[in-house]
């Protein structure tokens, strides 16, 4: 596996529009990423925004994966922004490149934002995964568990409303580990 990750990249136009373009590709390929297929550039482009200036403005944090000089692996690492969440963090647009797939890099992107969040003192992670994509399998071979269920919160078109699956990664400090 070929995949160097950077922390907090700049946040050149380059990223703003290799961004697009990785969201853009995900989404069409039926990535449940926040669209629903298909959509353009112009469909995206706003959401990144209001996404990238979060990160610009902080406190939430990129991880981005890079083969060689391609972007093919990112996600948001986002705090609560309440000072009773302060000990835990979700995971937002948890996206790898279609083309990229089975060569596990969404495993060790996820591996790398668990990483990120114990050098940074947070006890836990939090996804939210639609389901009907079988994702959630994903997230349990990862160690993440199902804590609950928002019935039918996802309306992706008149006939088709899906549970958004609520999961959740303890990160105990090495030492409270079980063995």
């Amino acid at each position: 596996m070929d995949l160097r990750f950077v922390l907090d990249p700049d946040l050149t136009l380059e990223l703003h529009d290799q961004l697009v373009d990785l969201w853009v590709a995900v989404t069409n390929a039926g990535g449940a990423v926040g669209f629903v297929a298909p959509v353009t550039a112009a469909d995206v482009r706003p959401v990144a925004e209001s996404t990238l200036a979060e990160v610009a403005e902080g406190p939430d944090r990129l991880l981005v994966g890079y083969e060689d000089d391609r972007l093919v692996a990112v996600l948001v690492v986002a705090d609560n922004r309440f000072h009773l969440k302060t000990h835990w963090r979700v995971l937002k647009r948890v996206m790898v490149h279609p083309d990229t797939q089975g060569r596990g890099y969404g495993a060790a992107l996820m591996r790398e934002a668990e990483r990120v969040a114990r050098s940074s003192g947070v006890e836990a992670l939090h996804v939210t995964v639609r389901d009907g994509l079988g994702l959630d399998r994903f997230y349990r071979r990862l160690g993440y568990r199902e804590i609950g269920r928002l019935p039918a919160a996802l309306r992706l078109s008149p006939t088709d409303s899906r549970d958004e699956i609520l999961m959740w990664l303890d990160l105990p400090e090495p030492s409270r580990r079980s063995i």
